[in-house]
């Protein structure tokens, strides 16, 4: 394998490496949006149980119980 064969391949291995590194950082911004997100749905839920929790008249009713035969 001449030199000039095997500075191709380096460039092209390093090309492919660019492209993997550059979908791998969209991938990763993607994904701390969701992240982002699962954290203030998460805080939200908190806050709605600690409301429920203080004050058990916003609770659902339960359901009524089955007719009986």
């Amino acid at each position: 394998m001449s030199a000039a064969d095997r500075l191709e391949k380096l460039e092209t291995t390093v090309a492919y490496q660019e492209q993997a590194i550059e979908d791998l950082n969209k991938t990763i911004l993607v994904q701390a949006a969701e992240i982002a997100q699962l954290k203030r749905l998460v805080g939200n839920l908190g806050d709605r149980l600690r409301e429920i929790a203080d004050n058990p008249a916003l609770a659902e009713p339960p359901e009524p119980p089955p007719p009986h035969y």
